[in-house]
């Protein structure tokens, strides 16, 4: 079983992100389960606005992208909230997912069938729950399973305040929310699995 992250951050490599110290509480519990995990710090890429899974231009970086998202069962979406929203990268992200909408397997079922997603979202404001909603609404379009529970967040409340590691409340709620998360990723991937969903009736 393979899960992907992909890292919405708007921080680039090497600068710390508040929002993987968060989806590392999934991730560990993922593998702690076996589980192969990839991340991917999206903003480190040159992914071009479009909504292709082909290159828009020479060194478009989402083929890749795309390439890694097909070989995984589980997906997980980290983003911050800015203004109450999910950040530009994971909007990007989400973007260049919208052709997975007519891509379909050898067996004529839309390529998001059988696999699991799941949203990470951290930031000194309110708006995870906006965020969770905006994610998950676009991942279930495309075709994700979301189970239930399949998130969590951290935020400082309204107004500005400290970052998910410089201090601040929640954070025991939020790994355990996590932790809960990497199992119902895991639980409903392998019952996916086991007995997967056939194409939609015509």
């Amino acid at each position: 079983m393979k899960a992907l992250v992909i890292n919405c951050t708007l921080k680039k490599s090497p600068e710390t992100s508040n929002t993987e110290a968060l989806f590392r509480t999934v991730t560990e519990q993922l593998e702690e389960e076996g589980v192969e995990v990839d991340v991917v710090r999206a903003v480190d890429l040159d992914i071009a606005p479009g909504v292709v899974s082909e290159p828009v231009h020479e060194g478009d970086a989402w083929p890749d992208v795309h390439a890694k998202i097909l070989a995984s069962e589980i997906l997980v979406i980290a983003s911050p909230t800015w203004l109450g929203q999910p950040s530009s990268v994971a909007k990007r992200v989400l973007e260049r997912m919208d052709a997975m909408l007519s891509e379909t397997d050898d067996e004529g079922r839309p390529v998001a069938y059988n696999r699991v997603a799941g949203v990470v979202v951290t930031g000194n404001e309110d708006g995870a729950h906006h965020v969770i909603g905006e994610i998950t609404g676009a991942l279930q379009d495309i075709g994700y399973t979301i189970p239930g529970q399949a998130w969590t967040y951290w935020n400082q409340g309204p107004g500005p305040g400290p970052s998910f590691l410089e201090g601040g409340s929640g954070h025991d709620w939020s790994r355990k929310t996590g932790r809960a998360m990497a199992a119902n990723l895991l639980g409903v991937a392998r019952a996916l699995a086991a007995r997967p969903l056939g194409p939609p009736p015509q």
